[in-house]
């Protein structure tokens, strides 16, 4: 893979190959009508059900995209690091590519996640308080043992995996105005705002982040990739910093138009919404989308919008304190 920044047009290509390599391994999630919220604020609210994708996140995109391009070079061993979704993904690329792979995870991670990883067949390696010491420690572990290490986001065949999403919005919704991603590293939101500003430039991109773990947002703001402390969040899909090079920090910057941040009861609501109106389990960083939606619905009267539900993986102690406090 080239050293110098892709272009947009030229992501957009690499998620076209994506598309068809993946095709096999992952599902072309539903666009579900959100009516209740639709009515509710005049806007016409779609959820794109990631939640619904193998391994229970959109991660599964961008880890079959790229094991399979490293294990068809002959690579048998890699290393990644992952609060959860991407390590689950990674786990089930690994198995049905035949590839030995070990994943770091933060201590902090989810305990459930981490069960979940080990019953996936992950070899699991807890290092770290966040996502950004782990993948620090997982680098130094790859390029010590010669495996390449496979990113969570910056790397341009995961983020084009996650892009495919992007072609399957434009092909159940060509006239969508905007759509609505939660922000961590920057690999969703880049990959799909590459593909659809190639073919759809009308349509904006929403960045979507907690106030509490807000790194892409704010350095998008300062103009370079900045550090800033992560607090505890709901929406831990999203937490952790970036790194520093990050191939996605310039689609970022560039191709993203509007910028949210919300509240803790903000994404709280969300998830119980999702739950209560549509039986549909989402974490905290689905609910950070659709948050962002309902706090932003007066740009976006009358139009088609789409909140990407990025994932299921809530614990289930969260769900429960969501359930208890709302219903």
């Amino acid at each position: 893979m080239t050293s110098r920044n892709l272009s947009a047009n030229e992501v957009a290509t690499l998620v076209e190959e994506a598309e068809s390599r993946i095709r096999p391994y992952i599902l072309a999630t539903p666009l579900l009508p959100a009516t209740a919220i639709s009515r509710e604020l005049g806007v016409h609210v779609y959820l794109k059900l990631e939640n619904e994708q193998v391994t229970g996140s959109f991660k599964a995109r961008g880890a079959f995209n790229k094991t399979s391009i490293l294990a068809n070079e002959g690579v048998t061993s890699l290393i990644t690091a992952s609060t959860g979704n991407h390590g689950l993904a990674c786990a089930s690329a690994f198995k049905t590519m035949g590839v030995r792979g070990r994943v770091v995870v933060p201590v902090t991670a989810d305990p459930e996640k981490k069960q979940k990883l080990k019953d996936a067949g992950a070899d699991l390696l807890e290092h770290g308080q966040d996502a950004a010491i782990g993948e620090s420690h997982a680098r130094s572990l790859a390029e010590r043992d010669g495996v390449p290490f496979l990113s969570p986001y910056n790397d341009y065949h995961v983020l084009a995996g996650q892009g495919t999403i992007g072609k399957e919005i434009l092909r159940d919704l060509a006239d969508v105005g905007a759509i609505f991603v939660s922000v961590g590293g920057g690999g969703l939101v880049s990959g799909i705002a590459a593909f659809v500003k190639a073919n759809r430039p009308q349509c904006q991109i929403v960045g979507c982040s907690p106030r509490r773990s807000k790194v892409m947002h704010e350095s998008v703001k300062a103009g370079h990739i900045i550090e800033e402390e992560s607090e505890d969040t709901l929406s831990d899909g999203t937490a952790g910093g970036v790194e520093r090079d990050s191939v996605t920090f310039p689609l970022c910057r560039d191709l993203v138009d509007r910028w949210v941040l919300v509240e803790e009861e903000e994404i709280a609501q969300a998830v119980y919404y999702c739950l209560k109106q549509h039986k549909k389990v989402v974490e905290g960083a689905a609910g950070v989308a659709l948050a962002a939606v309902k706090k932003t619905a007066d740009f976006y009267t009358g139009q088609k919008v789409v909140a990407v539900m990025c994932g299921a993986n809530i614990s289930m102690a969260n769900l429960k304190t969501i359930i208890n406090t709302y219903a």
